[in-house]
């Protein structure tokens, strides 16, 4: 095999894995929200997720892909190990659909794709019909390259060659085969590409099938490994989908190992075809279901074996993310669930410095200022680093839903924090009329009271619609209702302190630090009213009620 063989091989090989990577991302780009949703909603058992697993990875064409999505979901806490391990165990089954298709051929229409896919990807003015383009030319440029590898310049080229043919014909050594197939798996990061290698080798005759079988065992374990490189330095649910994947292969491999050495398994998958491409692939499915059925009942016991291999961590600082994995972000969809889960964390902290605030007001008491000005901190540093964040993913393609949201976000924790910010400065008046002696009045506090609970009836619902990502015209309008009320109140609470002032029934200085508070608690209103319309992208209704 001389040098422009390799080139060919390689060259067919580089078409191949580009070809499935870009048909992904445009099967991403044009599902992928909707498999999220299916695996965020229908994943209540693991038989469920077992099937669901099947059917998003079918679609999506990558079992990886599928377990990356679903490490967004465990970080996020959409979805518990248990649940995800049903998934992945189906996507298992689902990622061998690629070997269907190659034993199929479907070789021969891949320029017809390539041409019908570049002028949809090129010249289509809508983006969804860019990105069926995109499939369509990434499928084509799959099977082109599978064509280019299979040729008389690459591996026909091997038909003729003693040397391999000598090594074909005597080499019958399982550990050898299992090894070559871990770090062919390992250096391709594709087990899809690699089976289909093995395809072309069997195609042409140049792979007997009782080494193959060996060979497809060692791939699948090699499989774990892109998602152990993308769990590195991650998040310990990361960590542990991983390890589910490489526990899924490993079982396969302890129990094909001694069937393919003990008994004619290589005879019975023969049985089925006399094309070797067709062979590999049954071998493939063999393999993935077999071990799916073995463990899909074992889940719980899975779940356990990877939470011991992959501890959790205690970690010292709150100023650190609880659900985002910065070093998963090969799916921004999924990411997405990981950063409202964040959010609503930060809105969480906010809150809860608005009831400390409002009762050290209320009481005149400042005992929890070092809580309330560490969780102030802690907002602070959650408002930068979810932006720091999204500006990464937005380094990555993203299709409209997702950037559409990613701007929502940004305006909401600016939101947040701001109301943080009011919420802070309630604890300064507090800290002022505590110092210099201040009193108010009985109606003055119950005014106060009044504003301070609807303002927190509004923000709780207001974090609500966002990060169910849902509200109604009727909320809508109850909201606006409820927002509208607080400005009214505080107005109200204002005239009524001039009354006040007038009948010296109050100092001015009380007065002063009383009207400031007031106007905080409405721009907390403001603010939190902003955070439940980040919830719509329409703002049609907004003009028709203020």
């Amino acid at each position: 095999m001389g040098i422009s063989n390799i080139i060919y091989l390689l060259g067919g090989l580089g078409l191949f894995l580009f070809g499935m990577k870009y048909m992904s991302d445009g099967i991403n780009q044009v599902a992928g929200n909707k498999m999220k949703n299916l695996l965020e909603k229908l994943t209540s058992n693991r038989f469920k997720g077992f099937f669901l697993g099947v059917i998003v990875t079918v679609i999506i064409q990558s079992s990886s892909a599928t377990t990356v999505m679903l490490m967004g979901f465990l970080n996020a806490g959409i979805m518990t190990l248990a649940q995800a391990t049903g998934v992945i165990i189906g996507a298992n089954i689902g990622t061998t659909i690629t070997a269907v298709l190659i034993a199929l051929d479907v070789s021969a229409i891949a320029p017809f794709c390539i041409f019908i896919g570049a002028v949809m990807a090129l010249f289509s003015k809508k983006l969804t019909q860019k990105y069926i383009g995109q499939i369509i030319l990434g499928f084509g440029i799959l099977f082109f390259g599978l064509k280019t590898m299979s040729g008389e310049n690459a591996m026909g080229v091997l038909q003729t060659s003693v040397g391999f043919q000598n090594f074909i014909t005597h080499v019958n050594n399982p550990f050898l085969g299992l090894v070559i197939g871990i770090i062919m798996c390992s250096v391709l990061q594709s087990s899809s590409a690699s089976i289909g290698v093995l395809q072309m080798l069997a195609l042409n005759g140049l792979m007997p099938l009782n080494f193959a079988i060996y060979l497809i065992i060692g791939i699948n374990v090699g499989s774990a490994m892109p998602l152990f490189l993308s769990s590195i330095g991650a998040k310990t649910n990361a960590k542990r989908a991983a390890m589910v994947y490489f526990i899924f292969d490993f079982v396969g491999m302890l129990i094909f190992t001694p069937l393919a050495l003990f008994t004619p398994f290589d005879r019975w998958v023969e049985a089925v075809s006399a094309d070797g491409s067709v062979q590999v692939a049954a071998a493939h499915i063999i393999f993935k279901v077999v071990t799916a059925v073995v463990l899909l009942p074992f889940v719980p016991a899975v779940v356990r074996v990877s939470e011991k291999l992959i501890p959790a961590k205690e970690h010292e600082s709150e100023r650190r993310f609880t659900y985002i994995d910065t070093k998963v972000l090969d799916n921004p969809m999924a990411t997405s669930q990981e950063v409202v889960a964040e959010v609503n964390r930060m809105a969480q902290v906010v809150r809860k410095n608005i009831a400390l605030t409002g009762e050290a007001f209320f009481n005149c008491d400042t005992t929890h200022e070092r809580e309330i000005l560490d969780n102030e901190e802690l907002i602070n540093w959650l408002n930068h680093s979810i932006s720091d964040f999204l500006v990464n993913i937005t380094s990555h393609e993203l299709n409209a839903d997702v950037s559409e949201r990613i701007v929502r976000v940004l305006r909401t924790i600016t939101d947040l924090e701001r109301i943080g910010d009011h919420a802070l400065n309630v604890l300064e008046r507090t800290k002022e009329a505590k110092e210099n002696s201040l009193n108010f009045s009985e109606e003055a506090l119950v005014e106060f009271k009044d504003v301070y609970d609807d303002v927190l009836v509004l923000f709780d619902r207001s974090v609500d619609a966002f990060i169910n990502g849902r509200l109604t015209d009727s909320e809508a309008h109850e909201l606006h209702t409820l927002e509208d009320g607080i400005d009214k109140k505080t107005n109200q609470a204002q005239d009524n302190h001039v009354n006040r002032l007038r009948e010296k029934k109050c100092s001015t200085a009380s007065g002063v630090v009383f009207t400031k508070v007031l106007q905080d608690l409405e721009r907390m209103g403001d603010h939190a009213y902003n955070v439940a319309w980040a919830a719509r992208r329409d703002k049609k209704l907004i003009h028709s009620i203020r």
